[in-house]
């Protein structure tokens, strides 16, 4: 039992920490917020993402509704781009707990070598009327130092 109570209180704090950089509330009869998270890229430094997502304080999940902008920041360098993962399913750089079991929000970093730019998709991986709720946003990497020796 001791277990699965710290299993449970790990997962309802993944997600906190120091990236959430803004908080509106959606009016004074709701107990939903919605949250705005940063997210400097790990690995490709001079991208940064911001993510708003719904939090329900008082529910045992929240919607899996998210959306997500991201822009160069600062340099892109080629270094940067051959430390990714380079496969079609990318890799994830972020991830935020959305419910008390098995529901998480993620951010996958997947590079198109083709049109040279950086895509971050933002999901959820739970299922919510028939759709997986998702999002886009993407960071070419035309005027970098990363473009086009990153082929």
């Amino acid at each position: 039992m001791k277990n699965v109570i710290t299993v449970l209180f790990t997962l309802l704090l993944t997600g906190c920490g120091g990236d959430e950089v803004g908080d509106v509330s959606l009016g004074l009869l709701t107990t939903k917020d919605i949250k705005l998270n940063v997210l400097v890229d790990p690995v490709v430094s001079g991208v940064t993402c911001h993510i708003a997502s719904i939090e329900a304080d008082l529910d045992f999940a929240d919607p899996s509704d998210s959306s997500i902008a991201c822009r160069q920041t600062g340099p892109i360098t080629a270094d940067m781009i051959a430390a990714i993962d380079r496969s079609k399913d990318g890799e994830v750089v972020f991830r935020k707990s959305k419910s008390v079991l098995f529901k998480t929000m993620k951010v996958r970093r997947i590079f198109d070598p083709q049109s040279q730019t950086l895509m971050y998709l933002s999901y959820s991986t739970k299922e919510t009327n028939g759709s997986f709720k998702h999002s886009l946003s993407t960071v070419p990497l035309w005027g970098t130092q990363a473009y086009n020796s990153s082929r």
